[in-house]
């Protein structure tokens, strides 16, 4: 079945203009509605689902401010570009300021037409992603603590972990750092029975291995030296709750050997003591290591494994889920911007998008919480990004606009010819039209 057109509308009273267009955007393989009179635009745009609109600015009986107002009103998911003559380009950006998208100066020349509409065009459709992710976060309501995602592998593992979560099972998490393995344990506890009590977390790498035995058990007085009172460990804090312990293929021999026991026997002893504490505690174990590889190893228990892994999630790293970046940038602009109205250009869009994200969502975070800082004007651009998110050689090219493209292309031209006409034959336009091109990129 053949994909439906993008469609386009043409409002302008000349018929060169109309037929230009017309031509231009049916090698493009777009669908063009032609529009001769401004007063019919209404009733073209309540019958079609148009992508792109070109309005010329002087029209009667409604000229292109008139439209352009219309169609903000009508139908604001339309980008906009207003046609102007050169004596009105004051004009044509207070209308960018209105909500256009750009503004197209008389005369043009075709190729310039198809480049400045395949521009629009991913302008367009980048828009109306971002537009239909803001629609998902408002219809599931998102909040802090929450995952934010469409990802159907992520969402299946999701599903998982709330049919789980009021059982007794305990729960193995794998992932990368920054994928929510933390968050994955909140959601488990807070929608399990034991939710009132307390959810206690343990980063297993961040504690040294002679302090973490009592740090996860307690002591008594007197059990080492510094041990000045009883003191009770994360297990009795934890007891009738959950316990969290990230990292947990960073725990050595011996304290494999002790939660073991927890999990078997449901007791453990202080340090420095020998009556043991019976305590109920479900376990939820978090790490960013293959415990299937370490187990054959040798460095992890496979008993200890086969007890904690009553279910098992997989964190999917960022890179595996890309439907999610906009989703999450967004969310984050939301979160810590919400009254600016800081956007994200196109350029920098993109290189956030083919980024690797190596540290996932909370390098996300992180990023967007830099730019929001150094954004000016409320936009973040390439220049507001990290030196790494920051493109190089080809792939900078690829980030450019098809606008900064042609100026790139023309510059590299004009140092190569011999002349000012030979430049403009090797581009292919004659010398007027690359005169009104160099005025215009300022080269």
């Amino acid at each position: 079945m053949s994909q439906t057109k993008a469609q386009i509308l043409v409002v302008d009273d000349e018929e060169n203009i109309l037929n230009t267009m017309a031509i231009c955007f049916d090698a493009l393989g777009f669908e063009t509605i032609l529009c001769r009179n401004s007063a019919e635009v209404s009733e073209l745009v309540s019958a079609n689902d148009f992508a792109l609109a070109f309005v010329d600015l002087r029209m009667a009986p409604l000229d292109g401010m008139d439209v352009l107002a219309l169609l903000n009103k009508q139908a604001p998911h339309i980008t906009v570009t207003i046609i102007t003559a050169h004596g009105s380009i004051e004009t044509a950006i207070e209308a960018i300021k209105n909500g256009a998208y750009d503004y197209l100066q008389k005369p043009f020349e075709l190729k310039e037409l198809q480049l400045f509409t395949q521009r629009a065009m991913a302008h367009h459709q980048l828009s109306s992603e971002v537009r239909e992710l803001r629609q998902i976060v408002a219809a599931n309501k998102v909040e802090a603590g929450e995952f934010i995602t469409q990802n159907k592998a992520t969402l299946a593992i999701i599903d998982l972990a709330n049919r789980v979560a009021d059982s007794q099972l305990s729960i193995i998490i794998e992932g990368e750092s920054g994928t929510g393995k933390e968050l994955m344990a909140e959601t488990i506890h807070r929608n399990s029975a034991r939710a009132s009590k307390p959810l206690v977390k343990v980063n297993c790498a961040a504690i040294p291995e002679s302090l973490l035995e009592s740090e996860l058990f307690g002591h008594v007085k007197g059990a080492f030296t510094g041990a000045l009172k009883d003191r009770k460990g994360r297990f009795e804090l934890a007891h009738g709750g959950t316990i969290f312990l990230d990292e947990i293929a960073e725990l050595s021999a011996a304290l494999q050997a002790k939660l073991l026991r927890v999990l078997q026997q449901k007791e453990f002893e202080r340090v420095g003591e020998s009556e043991p504490q019976k305590v109920d505690v479900r376990i939820i174990a978090a790490t960013n290591k293959n415990l299937d590889e370490a187990i054959k190893e040798g460095s992890f228990r496979d008993d200890l494994f086969y007890r904690l892994n009553g279910v098992r999630l997989k964190m999917l790293p960022l890179r595996e889920r890309p439907e999610d970046i906009l989703l999450l940038i967004d969310h984050f602009l939301n979160r810590y911007a919400p009254e600016s109205g800081t956007k994200v250009t196109d350029r920098a869009l993109r290189a956030l998008r083919s980024y690797r994200w190596s540290g996932n969502v909370r390098e996300l975070d992180n990023v967007i919480q830099r730019a929001i800082v150094l954004s000016r004007n409320r936009k973040i651009d390439l220049e507001q990004l990290p030196e790494e998110l920051q493109p190089t050689g080809t792939a900078q090219e690829s980030l450019l606009s098809l606008e900064e493209m042609e100026k790139l292309h023309i510059k590299r031209v004009l140092q190569q010819a011999r002349d000012y006409d030979h430049a403009a034959s090797l581009l292919g336009i004659d010398p007027a039209t690359l005169w009104r091109k160099r005025k215009k990129y300022g080269i």
